[in-house]
């Protein structure tokens, strides 16, 4: 049978209100009762048995109970007096402590008549003994008398006081395990209502509903688990809504080279264009554009892919940045850029892949070549701060505005949305350098040149010495 955790707590609160209880119930019995002594108290059976005689008279008297008083309590006075003034086993005999208050009369049927007799509970709980001796007259039992015992002579006060408050205390017992329960049922169900709204929650999380929020305010480990799952239902819907995006910015690009193609194409099916050799450049520009488009797009995954299972070393970055500004060479005489690269660190070796740092580097460079105004300048620095390794690259005119600075890095974000795919690009090559570095436990920032244009900013970790 399968059982809810609220049942569970249930049952296991209650458990162990119980067992405190029946603890606490056995030390109390340990003090009372458990100090056992050998002896017996011969003089309570002794007396048993007068007091036994004498109601056999009164019986034979009266040929009934009918000398009993009808009132409970008036038979238990009645009985008390009996003991003290009745027949005693001998002139001397001494009465034994709270006699009057450990016996009972029972009928044949074992019905009580007057006075108390030990419920079995007691007798199971205090280790109480019970003496019973037959009322006989003329030879047939018409009753008993019971006398509750205990083990040590010493403790006759303590089984009197228990005789005489069984009853309260079977109550009291009754209502404690009541009380015990509705404890244990408040407190399950304390804890069973935020389990309840998280399961609940977690199926409207499975079934997409990324908008599922607990918003619980508990001060326990609940709480947590409730604020760690509106944290992560909060990541899974800006996940989505990236992907969303991400489909949706996708389709736009690859719809925009596709449609120019598509028209090209049906231009010359139907005559309107000739196979020029002007018109199929045109057509190989757009493939190119297509083909670059799905170079970011395999870039950016293989990034996704180095970000889990990459496993980077150390690696001394100097030479490889320096490679890297010795390639573009070239490219920045042709742009007509005055490039400068700074002195090499005092300390370079951070933990990274090389090959994806050079990709960084290429694509910061090339938006320096692709943006910069002919005449302007390009300048890599390094700078050291504390365990940190900055690569700062600067260049001129034009700039960024500072609306555009926060979202470089996005993917598809272009700051100047006019531009074509020819001078703008796919929108990709920044966010695949942020995904790299962000991969390295870096960050990439973005800032306005004091050179006039745009400064980015890559920071690494030094691995020590």
């Amino acid at each position: 049978m399968r059982l809810s955790i609220g049942h569970r707590l249930f049952v296991a609160l209650l458990a162990a209100i119980l067992l405190i209880a029946a603890i606490g119930l056995e030390l109390v019995r340990w003090t009372l009762f458990d100090n056992f002594s050998a002896r017996r108290n011969d003089a309570d059976a002794v007396f048993l048995g007068a007091l036994a005689d004498g109601l056999a008279e009164r019986y034979r008297q009266s040929g009934n109970w009918s000398f009993l008083p009808p009132a409970p309590r008036d038979a238990a006075v009645w009985l008390g007096e009996q003991i003290q003034h009745g027949k005693r086993p001998s002139p001397r005999a001494t009465i034994p402590t709270n006699l009057a208050e450990r016996v009972g009369v029972l009928d044949a049927h074992e019905q009580l008549l007057a006075g108390t007799i030990a419920r079995r509970w007691v007798i199971a709980f205090a280790s109480v003994d019970t003496i019973r001796r037959p009322v006989e007259v003329d030879g047939r039992t018409v009753g008993y008398v019971v006398l509750a015992q205990s083990r040590n002579p010493d403790d006759a006060l303590a089984v009197a006081f228990l005789l005489q408050q069984q009853d309260r205390l079977l109550l009291a017992l009754g209502l404690g395990v009541l009380v015990s329960a509705l404890v244990a049922a408040l407190l399950a169900a304390h804890f069973r209502r935020p389990i309840r709204r998280l399961r609940d929650a977690s199926r409207r999380l499975e079934e997409g509903q990324f908008d599922t929020r607990l918003a619980l305010r508990r001060g326990d480990e609940l709480g947590e688990l409730a604020q760690a799952f509106d944290r992560l239902a909060a990541r899974l819907a800006d996940a989505e809504a990236l992907r969303r995006r991400w489909v949706a910015d996708t389709s736009h690009e690859l719809r925009t080279p596709l449609s120019v193609l598509r028209a090209q194409l049906e231009s010359l099916q139907d005559g309107i264009r000739r196979a020029t050799p002007d018109n199929i450049a045109s057509m190989l520009r757009q493939v190119g554009a297509l083909g670059l488009l799905v170079d970011d797009l395999s870039a950016l995954a293989r990034g996704d892919v180095e970000r889990r299972d990459g496993e980077p070393v150390a690696t001394d970055a100097w030479p490889l940045v320096d490679q890297v500004f010795t390639d573009f060479a070239d490219k920045f005489r042709r742009a007509g850029l005055h490039a400068s690269l700074g002195a090499a660190p005092a300390q370079s070796t951070v933990r990274c892949d090389a090959e994806p740092l050079r990709r960084v580097l290429s694509n910061l460079l090339e938006n320096c070549v692709r943006y910069t105004d002919p005449g302007g300048a390009v300048d890599v620095q390094w700078v050291v701060a504390g365990k940190e390794l900055h690569i700062v690259v600067d260049d001129t005119a034009p700039g960024v505005a500072q609306a555009a600075l926060a979202r470089l890095g996005e993917r598809f974000f272009r700051p100047d949305p006019s531009r074509n795919r020819q001078t703008g690009g796919s929108g990709l090559g920044l966010a695949l350098c942020r995904q790299i570095v962000e991969a390295h436990g870096g960050r990439l920032e973005f800032s306005a040149s004091p050179l006039g244009g745009l400064r980015a900013r890559v920071v690494l970790g030094l691995v020590a010495p």
